[in-house]
């Protein structure tokens, strides 16, 4: 049955995903009003059908700060990557930069304000994000990073990647951590989606300056809230 449900949700979801996607790639274009719009309907849309279609409920544990600060996600699923812009008030997700190279999407991405970075690259690379996160800062828009590097399944706790304590020291923003058990109702590399409640957990927002171990220590708990 959940297999069923899963499969109907592939086939409805990115079918009728094409109208919010040429939106924003007309929008990366012509208007960023319009590409906003695309985004934003996408990731709406994506809970509807998540809702209706797989049987998905979203908890919203404790209060999201708005303006310019540095949100540490937990990573199970794909579904907080695509939820991110309906959660958050126009969210610059840091992600991997192949990710830039993919036809279409990847320019709609760049004008939305995604993040790209390279992990083998060199300094260059470096400054040139820290750069556009600043930018993105001083419209006061959120940064997102899930600092574990990638998904991991429910239950495990990687210690965070180098970068995230390079990122909090260099931007100076406050960091909110945020617990999610997505990957409770789908386990890594399968096909299918349990029904269920997928929580996100606001932990208590970290102030910018501490060393790092501290910051590390406090987000690396924070996130992993839900894995007990």
């Amino acid at each position: 049955m959940y297999l069923v449900r899963s499969l109907l949700f592939a086939i409805i979801f990115y079918i009728g995903s094409v109208p919010y996607v040429l939106t924003a790639l007309i929008g990366a274009y012509v208007s960023r009003p319009l590409l906003r719009a695309g985004v934003h309907g996408w990731s709406r849309y994506h809970l509807f059908c998540a809702r209706w279609l797989l049987g998905i409920r979203l908890k919203l544990d404790g209060v999201l700060p708005q303006g310019a600060v540095l949100f540490a996600i937990k990573h199970e699923a794909m579904f907080e990557t695509i939820d991110m812009p309906r959660l958050f008030r126009l969210p610059a997700v840091i992600t991997k930069r192949e990710l830039f190279d993919i036809p279409g999407w990847g320019p709609a991405a760049k004008a939305y304000g995604m993040i790209p970075v390279d992990r083998e690259a060199g300094a260059g690379a470096l400054r040139a994000m820290l750069t556009l996160a600043r930018q993105i800062t001083a419209d006061g828009r959120p940064i997102v990073i899930f600092p574990e590097g990638t998904r991991v399944p429910h239950g495990e706790r990687p210690p965070l990647q180098s970068g995230f304590a390079g990122l909090y020291k260099l931007l100076g923003l406050p960091v909110v951590p945020i617990a999610v058990d997505s990957g409770k109702l789908t386990p890594k590399g399968k096909p299918w989606w349990k029904s269920g409640t997928i929580t996100y957990k606001v932990g208590e927002t970290i102030p910018p300056g501490l060393p790092r171990d501290e910051v590390e220590a406090r987000v690396h708990a924070a996130i992993n809230a839900l894995n007990g």
